[in-house]
């Protein structure tokens, strides 16, 4: 079904057109006085620009032109006010009807997009080895919540962690390995296989080593050295080395799965970087054929500047002087790699905002190369970091990078401390409120991410966000269970929901054009790749409730039409903030 405002602008256009003017000009939006109108079409102001008119001439003869038979069946009210914006008041049963039918509708109101793509959507960005920090956080829960978003709008969506697993740091693993286990039979370069299946280090074993080995390196250049030959070894195929990396990945992918999984973010690929290597030779070959990769200085560069640039943007180095890729280089392949496999539409990166000055040369280098032609859609989705309180990037108490696993669990514990302290969930067996204060925990961390625009740096106050009261998760899973309650005790006393109403006041009325909002709202959020416009709508949408729950005794009612109706409104409600949360990752549970 259409939106609201789209069904209203088209009427609007009608009425433009009739006069003589473009139908872009009709385009109604949610007035930003809903003291003075419920929406506004404000295209009388850029037609009098263009076609040298009074712009309240142009409202008038835009009113007059709408059609007799809408105009009485859907506005209570259109008027002029100011330079020429058009103020608009539905009739109350046409504002109820379009609620009902959005309620009936299997996707809530909200249509499927036209034209559906194949995204591409890289958001993880883990490395194999390392432990998983709240550097890690933004990434994953942006990048989940537009999967979501993406998928539910319709388009087919592949979500590829992008794993760092290729590199130095790989060689200095398998030189740190050798030194402490010399008789792996992976470091025999005679023997031809079969190799172990069970891996001769857990991921324990990994995060202890890396550290190790890489400040050792730095200290000892025998030691670099080594990891330099390892790692040249590695890629180039040493059948020892390539079967030991591989229990590397394994066992950080079973990791990675468990962390992220705590925090219900899931990849259709759990691609890394070493999954693009074997395009790295034929792409360089290209680029180099076509005169787009030049030599400079003993190393292989590719210019991306453009004659308008206002700044300095340098070359994209393909290859160091010693023939080593560089990280450009294998993100290039990467999206040579995407292009051959995968056939998208477009490739969208959720990727801290500090590699802005990267994707631009690795983009422009795609765009110049022909590797990603220009109706595909490259977008970098940056994001800004998550602070303290002193405006410093979130460490522990001590100092250091904080781990993912350790930030959960101090969020659960939190949850689990407020949940006492508002009484809640006290009554339950230990398993269910253990369950309820882990989602508790997950939307307060959730929510404090995602209703800050993705750009911007955010200060995460754990004390704040993990209050029953204010702009913040908890208060939703609060507000969306506490209607879970009422509509089981209408179940329990037999009301049924029925047809919705016309409002009977004005905190129902305002319910019901805030519910009408949620395609645009969506569409917004899609457009814009801001899933911070889906944070806000729901919190709005939770407080407009409350007040009409406040106003209204739903299971005391004595008229049962309205009971009836109220009881749907009420449903529909809910399905509306279950959906919104969903689409931010974020899950209600049944009680609290």
């Amino acid at each position: 079904m259409k939106a609201l405002t789209e069904k209203l602008s088209e009427y609007f256009a009608e009425a433009f057109v009739a006069n003589g003017y473009e139908r872009r000009y009709g385009e109604v939006v949610v007035s930003n006085r809903p003291d003075l109108a419920d929406f506004q079409c404000n295209g009388a102001l850029p037609a009098a620009s263009e076609y040298k008119k009074n712009p309240r001439q142009i409202a008038l003869e835009v009113i007059d032109a709408l059609d007799e038979e809408i105009r009485a069946g859907i506005f209570a009210e259109v008027g002029i006010a100011g330079p020429g914006f058009i103020n608009i008041r539905l009739q109350d049963d046409y504002l109820a009807g379009h609620v009902e039918q959005m309620a009936a509708d299997e996707r809530l109101g909200v249509p499927l997009i036209a034209e559906p793509q194949r995204v591409v959507l890289d958001y993880g960005g883990a490395n194999v080895a390392k432990p998983m920090h709240v550097g890690h956080l933004r990434a994953g829960i942006i990048g989940q919540s537009l999967n979501n978003l993406f998928q539910f709008r319709g388009d087919e969506v592949i979500g590829d962690i992008h794993m760092g697993d290729w590199g130095l740091q790989m060689g200095m693993l398998i030189v740190e390995v050798e030194r402490r286990q010399p008789d792996l039979i992976y470091f025999d370069a005679g023997f031809e296989g079969p190799y172990p299946e069970e891996s001769p280090v857990t991921m324990d074993d990994l995060q202890e080593m890396y550290p190790a080995v890489s400040a050792r390196a730095k200290e000892d250049p025998e030691t670099m050295e080594a990891a330099r030959e390892a790692t040249q070894a590695l890629q180039a195929g040493r059948p020892g080395y390539r079967a030991l990396w591989q229990h590397f990945v394994d066992v950080s992918i079973a990791a990675l799965k468990r962390d992220y999984g705590e925090l219900n973010i899931d990849f259709d690929l759990w691609y890394g970087e070493s999954h693009a290597y074997p395009y790295v030779e034929p792409m360089i070959e290209a680029l180099k054929a076509e005169g787009h990769a030049l030599e400079s200085e003993g190393a292989l560069i590719m210019p991306v500047d453009r004659p308008h640039d206002t700044t300095e943007i340098p070359p994209l180095m393909l290859l160091k002087s010693d023939g080593a890729a560089l990280y450009g280089t294998t993100d290039l392949a990467t999206i040579y790699m995407r292009m051959e496999e995968l056939e998208p539409d477009m490739m969208l990166y959720v990727v801290d905002a500090r590699q802005s000055l990267h994707f631009e040369q690795v983009f422009r280098a795609a765009r110049r190369g022909g590797i990603a032609p220009e109706p595909i859609g490259l977008e970098h989705l940056a994001f800004g970091t998550m602070n303290d309180a002193h405006g410093k990037p979130f460490k522990t108490r001590e100092g250091g990078v904080m781990r993912l696993r350790d930030l959960i669990e101090m969020v659960r514990e939190k949850a689990l401390s407020r949940l006492q302290e508002v009484d809640a969930a006290q009554e339950y067996e230990r398993e269910e409120r253990e369950e309820i204060a882990r989602l508790v925990g997950l939307a307060a961390l959730k929510f404090a991410d995602l209703v800050n625009h993705r750009a911007k740096d955010y200060v995460f106050d754990l004390e704040r966000f993990s209050s029953f009261e204010g702009r913040t998760g908890p208060y939703l899973l609060y507000a969306a269970v506490r209607t879970k309650s009422i509509l089981r005790r209408a179940e329990e006393q037999g009301v049924e929901s029925g047809e919705i109403l016309a409002p009977a006041g004005q905190e129902e009325r305002e319910l019901m054009l805030k519910l009408t909002e949620l395609p645009d709202v969506i569409a917004h959020a899609y457009e814009t790749r801001a899933p911070n416009h889906l944070a806000d709508f729901v919190y709005n949408l939770a407080i407009v409730f409350n007040r009409f729950y406040r106003e209204y005794h739903i299971l005391s009612e004595e008229d049962p039409a309205r009971q009836s109706s109220w009881l749907a409104l009420s449903q529909y409600a809910l399905a509306q903030i279950e959906l919104v949360l969903s689409l931010l990752g974020i899950e209600v549970p049944e009680r609290m």
